[in-house]
């Protein structure tokens, strides 16, 4: 299974972008669970939000309100719909899922054994 986050870009103060997450391969049989994550350089990577089988999300207290997870199994693909960014929100962002079913959502890295190669959002006027 691989993961192919998309959707990056810079964007202004206020402004919006949808990443994308689009799984692939034949062992691909359904998202048990996503988790989108980021990472600024020189820091720790956090936990952003998540979706688990069932349809629960959660986000994290700086995505709540603004950042929006969700996902289209038919089209395998997950999303995070961030809106009134900021440039503190500026960092690579990553999507991740897992191997077998698990049915709890998490933000926690270590839940999760398949990653995407990241794409970079950029806020800033």
């Amino acid at each position: 299974v691989q993961l192919q986050a998309s959707g990056g870009g810079w964007v202004q103060p206020g402004g919006s972008l949808r990443l994308s997450c689009a799984a692939s391969g034949p062992d691909f049989v359904d998202f048990y669970g996503v988790g989108w994550f980021r990472q600024v350089a020189g820091k720790e990577r956090e936990g952003v939000s998540c979706i688990s089988i069932d349809g629960t999300t959660a986000n994290e207290d700086f995505a709540e309100g603004r950042f929006t997870i969700s996902r289209d199994d038919k089209k395998k693909t997950a999303y995070l719909q961030m809106d009134n960014l900021k440039p503190e929100d500026t960092a690579v962002y990553y999507c991740a899922t897992r191997a077998r079913p698990a049915f709890d959502c998490s933000t926690v890295g270590d839940s999760y054994d398949i990653w995407g190669q990241g794409t970079l959002v950029t806020v800033s006027s």
